[in-house]
């Protein structure tokens, strides 16, 4: 996601990161990978279960991309790594 930052960004979209690490966890990382986008914390990982990324046993994040909507309508979800021309197609796809 950081290196298509910009397709993203032209298709009106905020790009952020979800995951379990502490707000400080994220400020380092977030730094050395200079990222261009937030990070979020869900230490309690409540995020990643409501959105179907939690492993069986909650003792992991499967990799996942999400797009929501302004009306809160998830418009594409995918685990792994789809790259921006995949997940940003469900908007064109969507009007």
């Amino acid at each position: 996601m950081r290196d298509e930052i910009e397709l993203y960004r032209k298709a009106g979209v905020q790009p952020f990161g979800v995951n379990p690490a502490s707000w400080e966890g994220h400020r380092k990382y977030a730094e050395k990978l200079k990222l261009p986008f937030p990070l979020l914390s869900d230490e309690n990982r409540e995020v990643a279960a409501a959105y179907g990324a939690l492993k069986p046993g909650g003792g992991g994040i499967w990799r996942s991309v999400v797009l929501v909507g302004r009306d809160g309508t998830v418009r594409f979800a995918a685990r792994g790594a789809p790259g921006a021309e995949e997940s940003l197609a469900s908007l064109k796809a969507g009007g």
